[in-house]
């Protein structure tokens, strides 16, 4: 094999495939990533065997082959490169010589007969959507998974399709988080668990564009993303997911109207009262279109005072300011509305259309 791509290009590439190179494996061939230019396109391909990419690469084809070269020292060794283009050419033992300017390194590649190719995805089911709204709900539904295995499902986000309507869903046993989105078409009811891994990576890769499509292909055992020049295959997360609709609830005793920045603001400065780990609750004290807030820890204390419109009854309840933060900041409405039922409910931080739907448990305190 040898092929010719502008150092730039292969970066491009290289950071983008390289997001399903495994950290740890048993596995060699899968620390490499694959270059496969035996046909007339050049693909640079990485797959951990839960998460597959590819991506296709601009270069000049000298030579058709093949070889996989490890990931690592391949991404160093072109980042290190003069900006020009690089050759990258392999005998039949797969010693490879990768030349750039003057500089000429020599290598020892592997076989590709062992790389594991993407698994073949039927494209009977498709969803489409713009690059920027997946970028969107990944972002807006993303920081609400649990970060450990305990329970796999709370490591990935329900894609749930009925209809003409799409809805996300993300929990960790403390918060809930959902986006809906109307689809162009109406679909076949489905739903899949898609790996929080999986989206995370696909968010990097976005460029967000709001004319550039992704086409999203779901059968029953995996998800396909094509988009670009890029295409991604993920294994999906088997088993039921929870049933969501039990936990949620239009009903509420206290309701209120606060300018979002301010409330972002206002908690930002009280998780300078806590240290990592601690789970000092922040305290909202709502009455009278008045929201007071204080925090008390080891630390110190902070105490704050919000104006906003408030209607039903007066109340005091104690949260995690970080989980507030957390879905503050993913809303761009100026101004949201919160629902409250009492001090042991959950709060519900929506709006009018339901686009987004945020679920807080709250914490108990001593006041």
């Amino acid at each position: 094999m040898k092929i010719t791509c502008s150092k730039q290009e292969l970066m491009r590439a290289i950071n983008i495939v390289t997001k399903a190179v495994p950290a740890n494996t048993t596995m060699p061939v899968l620390k490499c990533v694959f270059i496969d230019a035996s046909s007339a396109e050049i693909k640079f391909t990485a797959n951990d065997m839960e998460l597959g990419i590819e991506t296709k690469v601009d270069g000049v084809i000298l030579e058709k082959g093949a070889v996989a070269l490890e990931a690592k020292l391949f991404s160093d060794m072109i980042r290190k490169m003069e900006e020009s283009d690089v050759t990258i050419a392999s005998d039949e033992n797969f010693n490879t010589t990768i030349t750039c300017e003057k500089a000429n390194f020599n290598i020892m590649g592997q076989s590709g007969e062992d790389f594991p190719y993407l698994p073949f995805v039927e494209k009977d089911y498709q969803v489409v959507l713009s690059q920027f709204t997946l970028k969107e709900v990944i972002r807006q539904t993303i920081f609400s998974i649990a970060a450990n295995e305990t329970n796999k499902m709370m490591t990935g986000e329900l894609f749930d399709i009925k209809e003409n309507l799409l809805r996300v869903v993300s929990l960790d046993g403390h918060r809930i988080s959902i986006r809906n989105i109307e689809l162009k078409d109406s679909l076949e009811a489905r739903k899949v668990i898609v790996p929080g891994k999986t989206l995370n990576e696909i968010s990097k890769i976005l460029t967000g564009g709001t004319e550039d499509e992704v086409e999203i292909y779901l059968t029953e055992n995996h998800i396909l993303f094509e988009f670009d020049e890029n295409v991604v295959v993920s294994r999906l997360i088997e088993g039921k997911y929870f049933n969501v609709d039990q936990m949620i609830t239009n009903d509420y005793e206290t309701k209120i109207k606060i300018n979002r920045q301010d409330f972002t603001s206002c908690l930002d400065r009280a998780t300078l009262m806590v240290k990592e780990g601690d789970k000092r609750p922040i305290i909202l004290n709502i009455a009278d279109d008045v929201m007071e807030m204080k925090i008390s820890s080891q630390i110190g204390k902070m105490n704050d005072v919000l104006d906003i419109e408030s209607e039903g009854k007066p109340i005091k309840i104690g949260f995690n300011p970080r989980f507030l933060l957390d879905a503050l900041r993913v809303i761009d409405d100026e101004t949201i509305e919160i629902y409250y039922m009492n001090s042991k409910a959950p709060c519900f931080i929506r709006d009018e259309e339901q686009n987004y739907n945020y679920m807080v448990l709250p914490v108990n305190f001593v006041d």
